[in-house]
Order: structure tokens, then sequence, then C-alpha cells
């Protein structure tokens, strides 16, 4: 293993990328079956960036910089990589490998406010959208990509894509309760239903 968290029980070990291979390597009954239909993962994906555009919109740009807990990461990288997600997976779909440099080298440093990310992240939103009604409708699910974190089927990468995504906005959701703001329109249960999202909002 290159990358963390990694997950290890004496000479066993498994990416901790990947949740339900975790709880696998725990002994825990996973089906592979209960992973969402692609439609619905691309539904709850473009719902869950929509959301992000709009929380972004009501962050003040002087929070911008500000750190969040537990660790050193800014507002403004967060925020930028919640879209960055999406764009590493549509990646993926092109080129049949997630490289670990597709979601962290770009910065996103020439928008200077949370307005601009909003901006930039419909972009992402919008190719996502027309991926799936050109190519993604017909594609096949079941094929293996390779990824930082092992090989995976496209379908279990497109679902990884959606709830790192929804984790990353349920932490976004935590920033704006820390600064008083109430969401315009929060996350429902019904959003994040079916997801395997860590328990915890800063787990991940």
């Amino acid at each position: 293993m290159r990358n963390v968290p990694v997950v290890a029980q004496g000479n066993r070990y498994v990416s901790g990328q990947n949740l339900r291979e975790v709880d696998e390597f725990r002994g825990l009954d996973v089906e592979a079956a209960n992973i969402l239909p692609a439609g619905e993962l691309v539904q709850r994906l473009n719902d869950v960036l929509a959301a992000a555009q709009r929380y972004l919109r009501q962050l003040p740009d002087d929070q911008m910089a500000q750190q969040l807990p537990r660790r050193p990461r800014s507002y403004r990288e967060l925020t930028y990589h919640i879209f960055q997600i999406t764009r590493a997976f549509l990646a993926v779909t092109r080129e049949g490998e997630l490289a670990y440099k597709s979601l962290v080298e770009a910065s996103g440093d020439a928008l200077v406010s949370f307005a601009d990310i909003a901006d930039h992240g419909e972009s992402a939103r919008l190719e996502l959208l027309a991926w799936w009604e050109a190519t993604g409708v017909d594609t096949n699910f079941g094929a293996t990509v390779a990824t930082y974190y092992g090989p995976q089927t496209l379908h279990e990468a497109l679902e990884r894509t959606t709830w790192h995504t929804a984790q990353h906005v349920r932490q976004l959701l935590f920033v704006l309760e820390g600064l008083n703001i109430a969401p315009d329109g929060p996350l429902t249960e019904a959003d994040l239903a079916g997801l395997p999202l860590p328990r915890e909002v800063w787990d991940g």
C-alpha cells in the first residue's frame, strides 16, 4: 500500500478508500448487489453537486482561508475538491484509470470567491449529465478500471464518487452550521439513503 488510509490486521491489509472492501475485510456481510443502480447514483451525484453550489453561494468570502477541524485543509480547498471528484470520475470513463493526482493536481487558485468555485463546479455537473445522456446510460458498469486504491468496477468507482462527494458536502453543511447560516435546501436522509457513507462527518 502506497496511500492512506489503510486498514490492517496482522499481515493482512486493505485500502480504506473502499468502504465495502473494508466491511468485507472486517467479516461483515456485504453484497455488491446492494450498490444503487448507476442511473440512481448519477442522479444522487447531480443533486449533491447542486446542493454544494447552493451552499457555496451562502459562504462569506472572508472564510476562504479558514481551516477545517482535524485536517490541514482550507474551506476553499474543500469546496474546490468537491467538484474535482466528479471530474476525476469522468476522466476514468475516458481513460479507464483513476490516478490520485487527478484529485489533487489542480488547486483552483484562480478562483477567488466561493461564487467562482460554484460557477466552476457547474461545468463539472453539466459534464456529468452530458456524459450520462450521451454514453453513460449504455456504459458497461461491470468493466474493471484501475484506481490508486486497486482495481474496481466502474460501478464501484461511480458509487465512491457519489458518497465521497456527499461526505464532503456534509462537511460543508457543518461549516455553515458553525457560521450560524441556515443551509439553502439541506440534504435529507432520502438524498443519502443507500450510500455507504462514513458514520462521522469528519471521517473520509
